[in-house]
């Protein structure tokens, strides 16, 4: 059996698709689909350019985060660096712009664990998880309106942390999960050199 056989009876099909709402970031969609028992129903999500995630290693085993005011949060969140991708712009080169621009560190080495789909009942939105080390620190150059501060913790605090609940970010609590299974040998890291 094929794989997309197995899910025939719980897949829908598309009808029409249109734009609900556009915004200056977010393109809302509102689809009609059919369902598998041939009934049919709409489906509201966003559409999202994708983004990257970095885990930024410091040589002293610390990792280098972010606390940023979130306005739909309403509050100041720990997260690792991250951002959207720039139309035609690979997913390596956003992570080296991002970690550069948001904390002016830039890494001689790099890794790509993975992607993370952290709302998939209503977003597209795909981050590509990558891993950085030897880092050097330089000149942060934040976008307009960007306000943030670096802090360093160890793997042992953000564990801490999360298991506490104040760190409820989606991204950073499964890069740390991934970060915990290379260090236990289980997700293996291919990492290269930065080009």
């Amino acid at each position: 059996m094929r794989p997309e056989d197995k899910d025939a009876g719980i897949s829908e099909t598309l009808i029409e698709s249109a734009q609900a709402w556009r915004g200056n970031f977010l393109d809302v969609r509102r689809d009609r689909v059919r369902l598998p028992d041939g009934r049919e129903a709409s489906r509201e999500y966003i559409v999202h350019p994708g983004a990257v995630m970095v885990v930024p290693l410091m040589d002293d085993g610390r990792l280098l985060l972010e606390r940023q005011f979130r306005h739909p949060m309403r509050r100041v969140m720990l997260e690792f660096p991250a951002g959207k991708l720039d139309p035609n712009e690979s997913p390596l080169a956003c992570a080296q712009r991002e970690l550069r621009e948001e904390t002016g560190y830039s890494a001689s080495e790099w890794a790509h664990a993975g992607v993370l789909h952290n709302a998939i009942a209503y977003s597209t939105e795909g981050i590509e998880i990558f891993f950085a080390r030897g880092l050097v620190a330089g000149e942060r150059q934040l976008d307009e309106g960007e306000f943030l501060d670096l802090c360093f913790h160890t793997p042992a605090e953000l564990d801490a942390w999360s298991r506490d609940g104040q760190v409820t970010d989606a991204k950073t609590l499964i890069g740390l999960l991934w970060l915990q299974r290379w260090q236990a040998g289980d997700w293996p890291l291919n990492w290269i050199a930065a080009g």
